[in-house]
């Protein structure tokens, strides 16, 4: 699964009528895609190789390969091809599987068409990262690093900094005694490399360059003194990660056309938050013209996120006629992704949560919950598991994990800020890490798509446990949700230590209700053993609800329709 979007410009080309009806459904589905005509099928697939980000061809593998062969440049900049048999059985990657999504795509192509895809990336097939999907940059010997590490020999891992890398198989690893000296590397550096046969190089983002300028400076006198600062230093540009500079400089073409070239963000400060930046060469001249003392080199320790203590500056200002640079380079940070991963089933799982745990080189969870995504986890992933009530320690690891330099996976189940792991792990969290919430379907959506559309309208969460909340403000908030008429969620209903608290919650919510008002209990939703049960406020027994439970109370609105919890919106229209 793959959480990437469609290319931009996707191109179809078909030849038969089945073609074409494939085609419709495609460009159904995706208004990007379009349809590309010419005098003969062979024309309009050039057509389409020349005009889009990525190509579909509903044709016979052969023909595509003998007419685009001849078109053929480079894996980086040629478009990505699929092509779907006359049956839209199968949806094969054919070119630019990684570095032009085409694995992606076919995957895409495969769920809409109802085809299989057909992925033979080496990498892919065997499940391990390939160095190209790794999200940076990757240059060198790619194809010799990348059979090494399928073929299970020793890789070395020589990185200038502790970067946040997904797990690697276990032949790839740090430079140590039985490590071969002459054997093949793969490097994590910004740094120029001498290119050789046996040294694969992933570019981290870790260079800022700040950058100031005369008003209507040339973008080639910009891009031109970058890359000889760049290039006097023994920095590689692909690791750039943006462009800084002041806020009166962001309309500047010169600047702006600069950084589009690159591929990288422009990134302004105010001139009060470059002004309080300590730099070397500092300019009365500058402060009497933008206010601020210095641009670059004050702009380049900021960087994108405004941490001007992560970065080192490597390259003092250096100015031509109408341009000034400066570049920092800027430390590592940890990542903790906190993923959701929904009620249980894995369709029920998002795209992003799967991307995001195969993306984690350490994954932390209750135990239950990572029994269920195991087979997602990349070979040599760390997993770090606890049982129930170890919530604040799972958090605390978590974090701690990610302030090493790692990138971390904290699961909790439904949506990971609702009752769940978001909460406590960013209270630990600190400016050390970058953090990345990844939503999920929660228990009471579940619940509720099961007993039919009871969140209709406005409703509350309450959890009844009293563990870390005192029964006082659980009942307060009851009441409340009571007083407002709300239909009321119960988490946490029900266990065996706390066996008073949902019947003592009904009680107030029927002083509020009619008795009739319907209630639904959902246990284990999109697990094995679910089973939902229907009563009313009056009838309901708390003895049928568990901790795998959800109870969903009505508000004086709701009814049953057709066996169907049912909580009108109100529209005028009804009326």
């Amino acid at each position: 699964m793959t959480d990437q979007n469609p290319p931009a410009r996707i191109g179809l080309v078909a030849a038969t009528a089945a073609g074409r009806r494939y085609a419709d459904a495609v460009t159904a589905a995706w208004p990007h895609a379009r349809l590309v005509e010419g005098d003969s099928v062979a024309d309009a697939l050039r057509s389409a190789w020349a005009g889009s980000d990525a190509v579909v061809a509903f044709l016979a593998t052969g023909a595509v390969v003998r007419i685009l062969a001849p078109l053929l440049g480079d894996k980086r900049t040629d478009p990505a091809v699929v092509v779907v048999d006359e049956a839209a059985r199968h949806a094969v990657a054919l070119l630019g599987g990684h570095a032009g999504g085409g694995n992606a795509l076919a995957e895409q192509v495969g769920t809409l068409l109802d085809a299989r895809p057909v992925i033979t990336t080496a990498t892919d097939t065997v499940d391990l990262p390939g160095l190209d999907t790794l999200g940076w940059p990757v240059q060198g010997a790619v194809a010799a690093v990348s059979r090494a590490i399928l073929d299970g020999e020793p890789v070395r891992l020589i990185a200038d900094a502790d970067w946040p890398l997904p797990a690697l198989p276990p032949n790839v690893r740090p430079a140590d005694g039985d490590t071969p000296e002459h054997g093949y590397r793969l490097l994590v550096t910004d740094r120029v490399v001498p290119p050789d046969e046996r040294t694969a190089v992933l570019r981290p983002p870790s260079l800022v360059a700040g950058v100031g300028a005369s008003r209507g400076v040339p973008a080639a006198e910009v891009f031109e003194l970058l890359h000889r600062a760049l290039a006097e230093a023994g920095l590689d540009p692909a690791s750039l990660r943006c462009l800084a500079s002041a806020d009166v400089k962001a309309d500047e073409a010169g600047i702006r056309s600069t950084a589009d070239a690159l591929g990288v963000p422009l990134v302004t400060w105010p001139a009060t938050r470059l002004a309080a930046v300590d730099v070397p060469n500092p300019s009365e001249v500058v402060r009497a013209a933008v206010g601020t003392p210095s641009v670059a080199e004050a702009a380049a320790l900021l960087g994108p996120d405004g941490r001007a203590a992560d970065a080192t500056l490597l390259v003092g200002k250096t100015a031509t006629a109408m341009a000034t640079v400066a570049v920092a380079r800027h430390a590592p940070r940890g990542r903790l992704a906190v993923v959701g991963l929904g009620p249980g089933a894995a369709d029920l799982r998002t795209p992003r949560a799967v991307a995001e745990l195969r993306r984690a080189s350490v994954v932390v969870g209750l135990d239950q919950y990572l029994d269920q995504v195991r087979d997602v986890f990349r070979p040599g992933t760390r997993v770090l598991s606890s049982g129930l009530g170890a919530e604040e320690e799972r958090a605390r690891v978590a974090v701690a994990e990610a302030a090493a330099g790692r990138a971390v996976a904290l699961v909790g189940s439904g949506d990971a800020g609702v009752y769940a792991m978001a909460s406590p792990a960013l209270e630990y969290a600190d400016e050390r890490i970058d953090v990345v919430g990844v939503p999920g379907v929660t228990a009471a959506l579940a619940a509720g798509a099961l007993l039919g559309a009871p969140l209709g309208h406005d409703h509350a969460y309450v959890s009844l446990s009293d563990l870390h909340t005192p029964w006082e403000v659980i009942e307060r908030r009851v009441t409340a949700a009571a007083e407002g008429d709300f239909v009321t969620v119960f988490y946490n209903p029900r266990s065996r230590a706390r066996d008073w608290q949902l019947g003592k919650a009904l009680g107030i919510l029927g002083v509020h209700r009619p008795p009739d008002t319907p209630v639904g209990v959902v246990r284990n939703a999109s697990r094995p053993g679910e089973r939902t049960h229907l009563a009313t406020v009056a009838t309901i027994d708390p003895a049928v609800v568990d901790m795998y439970s959800v109870v969903v109370v009505g508000s004086s609105d709701t009814r049953l329709v057709a066996g169907r919890m049912v909580t009108p919106r109100g529209y005028r229209w009804r009326s």
